[in-house]
């Protein structure tokens, strides 16, 4: 069969692409600025890209058009689809209906550590010799790759998001994967384009309950509210709890990191690594307890944790010069960037940490959550923020105000290169660059690091 992707360079499309070429399809696609790396990744496997969404692609004749979240109403090809009557089906339902029918899927849904989790879960099975395929929306150092696909394998390790599945399919993409095992990792407000409210989303994770079998097993938080309302509508499965009075817990980190595991009460293990903050000790337990549901016993577990490498633009060394470390991380929400930021004082102690934050989600944009982001950045001795209220750049909200809490230490700019002239001077031998973005933020890491060398 002929596919043809739409937004095929976007995380979660540019992997089903791999996995639809796995399975045997003729794949191509195209997107708006084809750019690498998932470009690259998919002209290796012979995948042909086409740049834009011109109608003159029909012309193709594939046997389906598979339709990502980006595409809306307008789109050139989309509405040439619609007035030709050819098929057409979303990215998540496809995948629901042609690939993961007799696999034994573990979804990993929740606000936030969804990539790490779901990168820990999957390393964890791989090192226990299960060899799983999966769906991430990033690259961990282990796997090395996105998405992986054997049909001959059976446990299916997937990136369970809460976002609309396509303009002609507003539920949540996860309905679609009807997991046998299912992570809800945590669960607040975001997504502030699609959900009206917290209780929206919540239903959306009741109907992803709802498809569980009682076979199954849910892995949640033992405290919070939000998961106890979505339980309390209807639960069919095991539910295996983590955190402080869960099932599974972490004792406190030592001086070096490490930190051991309770399986009900028992010590199970030392987990020993260089990951940082209390988030990730949670995402640890959580991709344990998965890992239980399909055989692999917690010690094994802990091992392969211990020699978990991370994952790409979560708390990434982007470089060091002069003293001055410079991280990538994926933050956006104010509750990932405290938790990083606690992770990163945690390991930094009395060193300076400068924070320099991209609001780039539409829910920061609106400026839903703005009013959080002083206590949220309160870890960093500097914050610089990249949009200001008007300008190129322009915000929803005014970051001179929301951020004036902070004083003298936060500063917004409409230039990058102002931001980036910023940082450099302010930056000294010891200090800890975080730069907090969900998007490529124009290259910044790189052009800090070049700053940084000219002032060396």
């Amino acid at each position: 069969m002929h596919l043809h992707i739409l937004g095929i360079c976007g995380t979660f499309m540019g992997g089903l692409a791999l996995i639809a070429r796995a399975a045997g399809h003729k794949v191509t696609g195209c997107d708006a600025g084809v750019y690498p790396p998932m470009s690259t990744q998919l002209s290796e496997q012979g995948i042909e890209l086409i740049e834009g969404f011109g109608a003159e692609q029909l012309a193709l004749k594939p046997d389906l058009y598979v339709i990502g979240n980006v595409v809306s109403r307008g789109n050139p090809l989309m509405e040439a689809i619609l007035e030709s009557g050819a098929r057409y089906v979303s990215g998540p339902q496809w995948l629901g209906d042609s690939i993961l029918p007799g696999q034994h899927v573990l979804a990993v849904a929740g606000t936030h550590g969804k990539t790490t989790t779901s990168s820990m879960l999957a390393w964890v099975l791989e090192a226990a010799g299960l060899a799983p395929n999966f769906l991430i929306g990033g690259v961990a150092q282990d796997l090395r790759v996105s998405a992986r696909y054997d049909p001959g394998r059976r446990p299916f390790v997937i990136e369970a998001d809460e976002y609309d599945t396509a303009f002609f399919d507003k539920r949540s993409k996860f309905v679609h994967y009807r997991p046998r095992t299912a992570i809800l990792n945590n669960l607040e407000y975001d997504h502030a384009d699609i959900f009206p409210d917290l209780a929206a989303i919540e239903t959306q994770f009741h109907h992803l309950v709802r498809t569980i079998p009682g076979s199954g097993r849910i892995v949640r938080p033992a405290h919070c509210a939000a998961l106890d309302r979505v339980i309390a509508r209807g639960c069919w499965s095991e539910t295996v709890t983590f955190g402080a009075d869960g099932a599974w817990q972490a004792t406190a980190p030592d001086a070096d990191g490490a930190f051991g595991v309770l399986r009900e009460g028992a010590a199970a293990g030392t987990v020993r690594w260089a990951l940082t903050g209390e988030h990730n000790r949670m995402n640890a337990l959580a991709a344990l307890a998965a890992a239980e549901h399909v055989g692999v016993p917690a010690a094994q577990g802990i091992e392969a944790l211990s020699r978990f490498a991370g994952v790409k633009r979560r708390m990434e060394l982007r470089g060091t010069v002069n003293g001055i470390k410079v991280y990538d991380d994926f933050a956006h929400h104010p509750t990932a960037i405290a938790t990083t930021l606690e992770g990163l004082r945690r390991q930094a102690g009395p060193a300076r940490i400068l924070a320099v934050l991209e609001p780039r989600s539409n829910t920061m944009k609106l400026g839903t959550m703005a009013a959080r982001l002083p206590d949220a950045l309160a870890d960093a001795d500097l914050v610089f923020c990249f949009g200001t209220h008007s300008g190129k750049h322009a915000l929803g909200w005014n970051p001179a105000e929301v951020l004036a809490p902070l004083g003298g230490r936060a500063s917004s700019y409409d230039d990058l290169g102002a931001l980036v002239a910023a940082v450099a001077d302010a930056a000294r031998p010891g200090d800890q660059v975080l730069v907090m973005s969900n998007g490529g933020f124009g290259g910044v890491h790189g052009k800090l690091l070049d700053a940084l060398r000219a002032r060396a």
